[in-house]
């Protein structure tokens, strides 16, 4: 069963200063402030939301579809994509731009500094659901503005029942905006922050918020997620990893879990749980697509935290 993920596709290109943000950077001076930092160490990992989704979604053994537009700099994403044999049919190359990135700076503090390049990603909305062909579930995830609109208006006509996940793009909207999607969506699926910046745009608090979707998704970090669903309050526990490395790409890895449940009918308590294992399993590596698991493997680390199979 094909999954539609419309969001957006990028490189992150992360930098270590190995010493203090504010051991360089003077409180008096900060209205004429001009900076370098040496940063012996960088490197350059696959992103964006579209591509960690894809890649827990195919890991799971789930049909990721991706919708996306990418630069001229995309081969070195697209040969990952071809080696992990996700299709490209919906990723639309916008010549003489570059594909989205991040260019983020960290300091011995964990401080970070961060220019985002949004680059062929503003032209998402030249790509259209209509195009896409049997398709059963959808996730509209941080994208181009325009695109993100049109997407879930397309996704909303065909009757194809999709997932509301406004992410770090949620402030792009006014809240007349937000309930429009809010009203198209089947599911809605935030962070706790985001949640409270929802309810503050739209003035609805959560529990209308979940009337108007079949479900509401809030996860909540290291105090896990509550779903509300079907009348009720699904109380999601953490599933403590193995070690805390890099946080980065676990809400998408939980939104993997979320696709995979929905899309194979499972109950509440066990789509959260699988989201919250998949989330836990990226943790534990630095990156958002560094992590590698078996569906075998992944099955015993489910059993081993909640005593049954989930494949």
């Amino acid at each position: 069963m094909r999954t539609l993920i419309c969001g957006s596709i990028a490189y992150d290109n992360i930098m270590v200063f190995p010493d203090h943000f504010k051991n360089h950077i003077l409180p008096e001076k900060i209205h004429m402030l001009n900076v370098a930092f040496l940063v012996p160490e960088m490197r350059r990992e696959f992103g964006g939301c579209a591509g960690n989704i894809a890649y827990n979604l195919k890991m799971l053994g789930g049909e990721p579809v991706m919708m996306a537009t990418v630069g001229d700099d995309f081969s070195p994403y697209a040969a990952r994509f071809e080696q992990l044999s996700i299709t490209q049919e919906h990723v639309q190359h916008i010549s003489d731009t570059f594909t989205a990135q991040a260019f983020i700076t960290t300091d011995l503090a964990d401080n970070q500094i961060t220019a985002f390049h949004p680059g062929a990603m503003n032209s998402s909305h030249l790509n259209s659901v209509k195009n896409a062909r049997d398709i059963s579930l959808g996730i509209i995830a941080p994208d181009g503005r325009d695109g993100m609109l049109r997407h879930a208006r397309e996704f909303h006509e065909a009757g194809i029942p999709f997932i509301f996940d406004p992410g770090q793009g949620l402030p792009m909207y006014n809240g007349e905006e937000l309930l429009d999607f809010i009203n198209m969506a089947d599911y809605i699926a935030v962070n706790d922050y985001e949640g409270q910046m929802l309810q503050d745009r739209t003035g609805c608090n959560l529990e209308s918020l979940a009337s108007k979707a079949k479900a509401l998704i809030i996860t909540l970090g290291a105090q896990g997620s509550i779903i509300y669903a079907d009348g009720k309050t699904f109380q999601i526990p953490c599933v403590t990893p193995t070690e805390i490395i890099d946080p980065t790409g676990c809400g998408d890895a939980y939104r993997a879990g979320l696709l995979y449940g929905i899309v194979h009918c499972m109950d509440w308590n066990t789509v959260g749980q699988l989201g919250s294992l998949m989330g836990s399993l990226k943790i534990s590596r630095r990156g958002g697509q560094n992590h590698q698991f078996s569906r075998d493997e992944i099955d015993q680390y489910y059993f081993e935290k909640f005593g049954h199979r989930i494949f």
